[in-house]
Parts: C-alpha cells; sequence; structure tokens
C-alpha cells in the first residue's frame, strides 16, 4: 500500500492533488505545528494585476497545533473571500458549478481550520473522482516526530510504500525506509500548464483557479504530467 502524509493546506494547489492520486492512503497531518510560513491558512489566485492571495485570518498562539487553530469567522473574511472569486473569475467557463460547490463548503462553522481545510480538499476530490483512504494523524497516536513519525505512520497503516514530496529529499534518508521495510518514492509531479483567464500563465494556483476555467476534468492533468515525464 502506497502512504502519502502532507498538512491540510488551503485550497492547494493541483499538485497536492496529484499525490492524493498516486496513493492508496493520504493521511492529514493536522496535529504538526501550525505555522505562518505554511499554506495552512492562504493559497493563490489570480487577478487582471496578477497573482492574488486568499488568507483566512486565524487565532492561534506560539507552538498551536493546525488542529488547534481556529479561523477569526466573526470578520466576515469568508464572505468577502466569496466576493473576491466572483469578481475575478465570474467569466470564467466553469465558474457557477464550481463557485456553488465551493461556497457549500466553505460557509459552515468548523471547529478549526484543519476540519475546514479537509472538508474543502474532500469536496474537491469527490468532484474530481479520486477517492482514496483519508486519514488524520491526530487519530493514530504516534508521538514521535520529523524522519521517524513518517516511518511509524507507514508501519501503523501498514505501508509497504512511502510517496514523498520533492522537497523532502534534503532530509529524508532512504536507508532508513528500507530498514524499516518500506520503500521511499517521490512524487513526478510536474507543473501543468492550462488556459486561464488575465493574460501571462501563472503556475501553481490553488486548484480553484484550474477548477474555475477549466471543471473536473482530472484526465487532462494526469495526461498533461504523463506526457512531460515521458518527454512529449
Amino acid at each position: 500500500m502506497i502512504i502519502a502524509i502532507h498538512q491540510p493546506d488551503y485550497i492547494p494547489y493541483p499538485g497536492y492533488f496529484y499525490k492524493i492520486a498516486q496513493c492508496d492512503c493520504f493521511v492529514f497531518l493536522d496535529d504538526a505545528q501550525y505555522s505562518n510560513e505554511g499554506f495552512s491558512n492562504w493559497n493563490r489566485i489570480k487577478s487582471p494585476q496578477g497573482e492574488l492571495r486568499l488568507k483566512a485570518p486565524v487565532q492561534q498562539t506560539l507552538g498551536n497545533l493546525i488542529q488547534e487553530v481556529k479561523t477569526r469567522d466573526y470578520l466576515g473574511w469568508k464572505q468577502k473571500q466569496l466576493k473576491t472569486l466572483w469578481m475575478n473569475y465570474k467569466r470564467a467557463k466553469y465558474f457557477e458549478p464550481v463557485y456553488s460547490d465551493f461556497e457549500s463548503i466553505l460557509l459552515p462553522e468548523y471547529e478549526n481550520i484543519a476540519d475546514m481545510n479537509i472538508a474543502i480538499i474532500q469536496l474537491f476530490c469527490r468532484k474530481l473522482g479520486i477517492t482514496k483512504r483519508f486519514e488524520r494523524s491526530s487519530s493514530l497516536g504516534i508521538t514521535t516526530l520529523k524522519e521517524e513519525r513518517i516511518l511509524d505512520i507507514c508501519t501503523l497503516l501498514k505501508g509497504s510504500v512511502y510517496l514523498s514530496g520533492k522537497g523532502a529529499r534534503v532530509y529524508q534518508d532512504s536507508g532508513h525506509f528500507l530498514e524499516s521495510g518500506i520503500e521511499l518514492r517521490y512524487t513526478d509531479y510536474h507543473s501543468i500548464i492550462y488556459e486561464q483567464l488575465w493574460g501571462e500563465f501563472l503556475p501553481d494556483l490553488s486548484i480553484i483557479d484550474y477548477l474555475f476555467n477549466h471543471g473536473y476534468d482530472w484526465d487532462s492533468i494526469k495526461v498533461q504530467i504523463r506526457g512531460r515525464n515521458h518527454g512529449s
């Protein structure tokens, strides 16, 4: 069984969903420490002026885990973000169905930002036809850290392969995985190129940019990545 693990990001980029699609079981690392440098509460979309950040204001203190961080819904940020999406994507071909889906999953109140992000990700996975087993690290009872934690999660879930992001190459030791009977693989994702609104193409925006422009067409993403990996 192929295991992949990642923090629950806010409306993440297509590569996040490709990673989910390539594994058998995806683990949301919801009890990792929250970081303002991560994507837990923001991502990028496109406007006529170029890149634009969508950010969820949060209530948190130093050392909080992602699942302990709450969004400040009393500020009305959800309604403001929906208006921002409407202003910048209302001309997109698939705006109405995707906007309706996102509105329905964003507006409810959530206990924490992990719950909200996971709900959004799982909704888009269902719409894209990506059906996988999902787990939360907080439910597994594992207290180790860093690489040891990854190994313990894979072992507990009986994974034979760990699918990692490319950025982890600098600190992961494949020998440690082999010693635990786990094969270490890295994702073969390459940034996709697709038709966008507003001029020059911007790569690796939130998945919602792709969805507004191309709908829930996952096959096109798979075909493009396969072609780039084989040099076509």
